[in-house]
């Protein structure tokens, strides 16, 4: 048992560790990578679900094609096994794989070797796999739940209620309902502790309304900066040197495919503007009725 455990920590050791780089860039920490399809080849699972649909289509037909060569590679390996196909000719055998791949039945060529005939099964069995395997993967894709959700580009701190207040926006582009919304707030910055370490803290901030029973138009978000919250006694230059992040996570229940579905933001120290208004887009009509105009929906005002 000690001498398993040695050698799996020896592995280990030997086996080169991924280096994560951060930068700071508007007031964001980015981590380099994060969630890029090609940051997934050990997990081809996830780099299938990541990349774009042009690079699905690409990876599919690039597998099939190697496939099939493979295939028709072990055909030309028991000479002449195909009735009807050209002793050692590559393209005939390569498209007798296809044909017995896809499952599309023989028309002139069929095998007339027990070694063809068992390469047969050995590739009927990988087509049928395959195409369940590539069938899953587009239905994941296909099916995936998203959120079609804006916030505003900006947050601002400004008076409410005679109150310092944090404010950001958000609405939903789909104009369909989100049930039983959810948002959540937090606060990320640098801090030393009385040892001298240095962490990166995260803070939750309460809201005015954390959540709501339908999400369907927009959604403005409130955090009142009192003596309990983390803002307290903070300024622009305090945000910027502690690299201040502020980390928007919303959740709820698509209506319309019952589905939970996710939207997320992110406001860098440099994206939270100070004494400054949102400008209002809820508008009333001259017949009386209210509309909303998203044309300024990140549009701000400095305080008079």
């Amino acid at each position: 048992m000690k001498f398993q455990l040695k050698r799996l920590a020896r592995k280990q050791r030997q086996r080169p560790q991924p280096i994560i780089h951060l930068k700071y860039h508007n007031g964001n920490v980015e981590i380099m990578g994060l969630g890029v399809w090609h940051s997934y080849w050990r997990d081809p699972y996830h780099l299938l679900l990541t990349v774009s649909w042009s690079g699905f289509v690409l990876l599919i037909c690039a597998f099939y094609v190697i496939i099939n060569t493979l295939f028709a590679l072990a055909y030309l390996l028991g000479g002449d096994c195909i009735t009807n196909a050209r002793p050692g000719s590559f393209v005939d055998a390569f498209f007798f794989s296809v044909q017995t791949l896809a499952s599309i039945g023989y028309g002139a060529m069929y095998p007339k070797t027990t070694y063809a005939n068992i390469i047969v099964t050995v590739e009927a069995i990988v087509g049928v796999m395959g195409i369940a395997v590539m069938t899953g993967l587009a239905f994941a894709r296909f099916s995936r739940p998203t959120a079609r959700v804006i916030f505003s580009r900006v947050a601002v701190i400004v008076p409410y209620d005679g109150a310092p207040t944090l404010m950001f926006r958000t609405a939903n582009q789909r104009r369909n309902l989100i049930l039983e919304a959810q948002m959540r707030v937090y606060l990320m910055r640098d801090e030393v502790t009385a040892e001298g370490d240095f962490m990166r803290r995260i803070y939750d901030l309460k809201l005015l309304r954390q959540q709501t029973p339908g999400f369907t138009l927009t959604w403005s978000v409130m955090h009142v900066i009192d003596q309990s919250s983390p803002l307290y006694g903070m300024t622009p230059e305090s945000l910027s040197q502690t690299n201040c992040v502020l980390m928007v996570s919303l959740s709820g229940i698509d209506e319309t495919v019952a589905q939970i579905v996710h939207a997320r933001h992110s406001y860098g120290s440099n994206e939270i503007l100070w004494n400054h208004r949102f400008v209002d887009i809820l508008h009333h009509a001259s017949n009386g009725h209210r509309y909303i105009d998203y044309n300024h929906f990140h549009d701000v005002l400095p305080l008079e």
